[in-house]
């Protein structure tokens, strides 16, 4: 399938290395966020295919859309008052940040060893019961887990914050190293 524009001949283009899809993967990620709404287009082609009338099919589009907006809003809002709540003090920024990092870092750990120890069993065809579980993880299971260390991670912050008094220790170390505070006027 060959087709001309001004002369030259166009070769129709595939993918043919893996280096290759990350373009694609880029767009996939700034189009289509995540795999629900790749498996909402599926649903919403394969009702349309089954003869589905297409007001039908709207529904699920618009009650995802509403969802994710309403969960967008809520995640915007908490995160509007975490940054305020953060940036308005070097040492409640320095604590944002150290909470947020090792959550991260254990999030991608937590993922990273799931998504290793499956590699390994399936490509050196390893065997038992504890391989066997790395091919077989429940992901919802793992997605519970994560939402789990998040709410735990910001109650022991939370809780590390109020009672360990870092403003106050932080303050009243700045003020110790400081003389020209103590001097009375």
């Amino acid at each position: 399938m060959l087709a001309s524009h001004r002369g030259k001949d166009l070769q129709p283009r595939h993918v043919t290395k893996p280096r290759q899809m990350y373009p694609i993967g880029v767009l996939f990620g700034l189009g289509f966020d995540t795999a629900t709404e790749v498996a909402l287009l599926v649903i919403a082609g394969s009702a349309g295919a089954a003869g589905l009338p297409w007001y039908a099919i709207l529904c699920l589009p618009i009650l995802f859309a509403a969802g994710m907006s309403l969960m967008d809003s809520i995640d915007g809002s908490f995160m509007n008052f975490a940054y305020g709540w953060a940036f308005s003090k070097p040492v409640r920024k320095v604590f944002y940040n150290i909470t947020i990092t090792g959550l991260s870092v254990a999030v991608a750990v937590v993922i990273g060893t799931i998504e290793l120890g499956g590699l390994i069993a399936s490509e050196l065809n390893l065997s038992g019961s504890f391989w066997t579980w790395f091919e077989n993880i429940d992901i919802n299971l793992l997605g519970y887990i994560i939402v789990g260390m998040f709410i735990a991670t910001w109650v022991i912050a939370l809780s590390v914050w109020r009672y360990g008094r870092i403003e106050e220790r932080w303050a009243a170390n700045l003020s110790d190293a400081n003389p020209a505070d103590h001097v009375s006027r």
